[in-house]
């Protein structure tokens, strides 16, 4: 595998029946006997805008009893220092973090962050308070839109023969349902949300803070196969392949963003196709913020590939009706559906009633007929969270999805592939019958849906600085790596559950893209382009036995086309069962997708 997928190899640090993995500044797959008991324990500093310092690790000191990190913290006005280390006796680990303020700092978190395994889902669950009092509960089946326990000193529960108590010191904790945002994993973290924040640390002082990790009993093994089954059922037609439009700065690619001609009342007429447009994608999504100078030109490059359109607009809080404008320039494109979201206020990222009576409002005024959806522009979350605001009559549900809004780690990112199947069954279930259309889909969030603060906005009316995504630090160092490829494949045979009718990949071109600025194929075209060619076609679903391989497959021309992708570390014999009965077995190197 590249460099750029798995860059900084983990360090593996045993002391008597425990063992973790030091990845960067985090204590990974804590594990007792081998197994693993906690997904993760790490420190972190976040600035009012929720946005992660680095965490930078100074120097390591390991023995057979303590691991310690010396870190400081990097970035966003932040200055802490100290450590994080883990320390065994017999069957109990401690986690300490105590990390010192050089300077008034404006922090919405501070101190350590424990993730439990997905695999917990359905387990039941103690609680303890900080007046000793326990409460039963259970971790979430269903991903919960708001935190599942509060107020808590103390968890334990059972798992594969394991019982696992946690006390917390420091702080009092609570715990949200990761799996929201596609993350693998439930979080107990401090301070409480119902605090204010930000919340002031001042030059000096310290956050001490620990977690006490017991474990009894002995794991339940399990013999491994040498080859990965997964089985094929018959299904609905696959989701088409959607693409967003670049967000990059000019110039584009030769060819790929021809204006189009311009129509009566400022409208725009559709132009032929690019001629290096991607042969990939049935639609362009185009998200257009109506408080900026630089929308129009966002449009005309979007209609440039010649490609229907789906459109989101963010309105313009001071002049919501700005939307009517929004609208008028959607005549002569080929429009197949549009949004609109509130970028503040109680609705926050969601289409609520008034959202989409203003844009219904401003098409019928602008004589635009197309299918009028609805949704979240960031993550499942609000989806999930805010679902009572959408209104009845959309013609679809919407959302956006990004595998590393909490970490930016590869281990995340693979991770995240399981739980974006969860994340499609669940919202097929609150579209209730609609078609659920999935993207932007990109590797880092597209915009910062958590910020308290403004977001940049273009200097100019056109897109010398780009805009949206390009305007943030969006992009990753992945998206050139020829396992986004193998990853891509994943995730769409995660998400194209039946009742999802688009997926929508990356950009068009530039840093987030399927292609670089000049226009270059990148690796993650070529999963796209196998998708697209599946797209609309019946398709043969099943479930990933691990969470690292998986097989998503279409019937084309009377014969079935399965694509396998395989994310572990290593080589994969994979043994695919069609639903006619019979078998196809392939090899797949690391990172890689096969076509069979």
């Amino acid at each position: 595998m590249t460099d750029a997928w798995h860059a900084g190899e983990a360090q593996k640090w045993r002391s008597g029946r425990w063992s973790l993995e030091v990845r960067g500044d985090e204590f990974a797959d804590l594990a007792y006997d081998g197994r693993v008991v906690l997904r993760s324990v790490r420190g972190v500093v976040r600035d009012r805008n929720w946005d992660t310092a680095a965490l930078v690790v100074d120097r390591v000191d390991m023995s057979d009893l303590a691991l310690t990190l010396h870190v400081h913290s990097a970035g966003l006005g932040s200055d802490l220092r100290g450590i994080v280390r883990a320390e065994t006796r017999g069957a109990r680990l401690r986690v300490l973090a105590d990390l010192e303020s050089q300077t008034p700092f404006a922090a919405n978190r501070t101190g350590l962050v424990v993730l439990h395994p997905p695999g917990l889902a359905g387990s039941p669950l103690r609680v303890t308070h900080p007046d000793a009092a326990v409460e039963a509960s259970a971790f979430p089946s269903r991903i919960s839109p708001h935190q599942p326990a509060f107020d808590i000193a103390g968890l334990a529960w059972s798992q594969d023969g394991l019982d696992v108590t946690v006390r917390f010191d420091g702080d009092v904790f609570e715990m949200e349902d990761q799996r929201n945002w596609t993350d693998a994993s439930y979080k107990t973290y401090s301070r409480p949300l119902a605090l204010p924040f930000p919340y002031p640390l001042a030059a000096g002082e310290r956050v001490v803070q620990s977690i006490d990790l017991e474990v009894t009993g002995a794991p339940v093994t399990a013999e491994a196969d040498a080859v990965t089954r997964i089985r094929l059922a018959e299904g609905p037609a696959l989701p088409q392949i959607a693409v967003s439009a670049a967000t990059a700065p000019d110039p584009a690619p030769d060819g790929a963003a021809t204006a189009p001609d311009p129509a009566p009342d400022g409208a725009a007429t559709a132009p032929d196709p690019a001629p290096d447009a991607p042969a990939t994608a049935a639609t362009v999504l185009v998200e257009l913020d109506l408080a900026t100078r630089n929308w129009r030109a966002a449009l005309t490059r979007a209609a440039a590939s010649g490609r229907p359109l789906d459109v989101r607009f963010v309105l313009a809080d001071d002049d919501p009706a700005l939307v009517h404008e929004g609208a008028l320039a959607l005549r002569g494109l080929p429009v197949v559906r549009a949004t609109a979201f509130w970028p503040t206020g109680p609705a926050r990222h969601v289409s609520d009633i008034e959202a989409i009576a203003l844009l219904r409002e401003a098409l019928v005024d602008a004589g635009v007929e197309t299918h009028v959806v609805g949704g979240a522009r960031s993550h499942f979350t609000e989806l999930n969270r805010e679902r009572h605001r959408l209104p009845r009559g959309l013609d679809g549900i919407v959302f956006s999805s990004t595998p590393l809004f909490h970490s930016l780690s590869t281990a995340q990112l693979v991770e995240a592939l399981p739980i974006q199947r969860l994340v499609a069954a669940q919202a097929v279930e609150i579209a209730g019958g609609l078609p659920v259309h999935i993207g932007p889909i990109s590797l880092r969030p597209h915009f910062n849906d958590v910020a308290t603060t403004t977001p940049p906005m273009p200097v100019h009316a056109d897109l010398r600085d780009g805009y949206g995504s390009a305007l943030t630090p969006a992009a990753d160092p992945r998206q050139t790596s020829p396992e986004l490829a193998a990853w891509t494949v994943a995730s769409a045979a995660a998400l194209a559950v039946p009742g999802v009718a688009t997926l929508a990949y990356f950009e068009e071109w530039g840093p987030r893209g399927l292609r670089t600025a000049d226009g270059t194929p990148l690796p993650v075209l070529d999963a796209v382009s196998a998708l697209a060619t599946m797209a609309g076609e019946p398709g043969v679903r099943g479930d990933s036995p691990d969470g690292l391989v998986w097989a998503i497959g279409a019937r084309t021309a009377g014969d079935v086309t399965v694509l396998v992708a395989n994310l572990d570390r290593v080589p994969r014999a994979v043994e695919v069962a069609l639903p006619d009965g019979a078998t196809r077995s392939v090899e797949v190197a690391p990172g890689a997708f096969v076509r069979t």
